[in-house]
């Protein structure tokens, strides 16, 4: 069984780096760029991310009665960086792309300091000792994002012409095995995330990722290509990396993968409405 799941795990992490690079292929270094010629959006996007939700997750673990994998799983989410595979999503709502790049490698990056600091003041918080190594979170950024991402954009800079007709047929391979690798993961965490539906967990995971939109929308600016990208990133996060916290410090907690998965779904659900009027939206702006 721990084989088996050590190869979905592999199969999953192939397919997310072929989405980032596919991404990267169509991207420039000038992308990357962006919040740093843009301080003030990189400000409001660390106050959304980074500072209300963080806040959100633990005012509502003290306030709801919820099972411990969802407390455990809702403050990792709320410190852990970007999808790598939501910039399709916000490219799809009209968002700006070389804001979307930029923020995906910026938050990446950042992660692996403010992470384990985070920690220490939960730990503080929560009186619950709480540890996650550095390393482990640099890995999971460089495997998942900065590396397909750098390799794309080299790919992109010497071969302009093959990176161009070959970000689409990758990016749909990427796409079918992601999908295939998802599928046996929620197959095999049904039955557990049924069992995590009580006790307000629900309510507390919806009101999470609206609490998100909300704050993403509102800080995003006064473009709204801009304001979408905020919205979507703030209220999704990576499950990798909260997986990995969740099961550094509580790895008794058998329940927190699907605790993860319940959360994600939660999020894509809540947030299909706004991708579709933030679509409209930017077409008729």
């Amino acid at each position: 069984m721990t084989n088996l799941i050590n190869v979905i795990v592999i199969f999953l992490q192939v397919s997310v780096g072929l989405s980032v690079f596919a991404i990267g292929l169509n991207a420039t270094f000038h992308d990357l760029e962006y919040l740093f010629r843009n301080p003030g959006k990189l400000l409001r996007a660390f106050l959304s991310m980074q500072v209300i939700m963080p806040v959100f997750a633990v005012i509502t673990v003290l306030s709801f009665n919820l099972l411990p994998a969802i407390k455990i799983v809702l403050v990792a989410l709320s410190v852990s960086p970007i999808p790598p595979i939501l910039p399709k999503r916000v490219f799809r709502a009209g968002g700006r792309e070389s804001y979307a790049i930029s923020l995906l490698v910026v938050a990446a990056l950042l992660s692996i300091v403010w992470i384990p600091l985070y920690l220490e003041a939960f730990e503080r918080i929560f009186a619950v000792p709480l540890q996650v190594q550095a390393s482990s979170i640099a890995r999971l950024a460089l495997i998942s994002v900065l590396i397909p991402l750098g390799a794309g954009l080299a790919v992109q800079a010497a071969l302009p012409d093959f990176a161009r007709r070959a970000a689409s047929p990758i990016s749909a391979v990427a796409m079918v095995m992601l999908l295939a690798g998802v599928l046996v993961v929620l197959a095999g965490t049904l039955r557990d995330m049924g069992s995590l539906l009580r006790d307000g967990t629900l309510v507390a995971l919806v009101a999470f990722a609206v609490v998100g939109l909300i704050a993403g929308h509102l800080l995003g600016g006064p473009e709204s290509q801009d304001r979408s990208v905020l919205a979507i990133y703030t209220a999704a996060r990576h499950p990798g990396i909260a997986f990995a916290i969740a099961h550094a410090n509580f790895p008794q907690q058998r329940l927190a993968l699907a605790a993860v998965l319940l959360a994600l779904l939660v999020s894509a659900v809540v947030s299909a409405p706004y991708v579709s009027w933030a679509k409209t939206h930017s077409v008729t702006a």
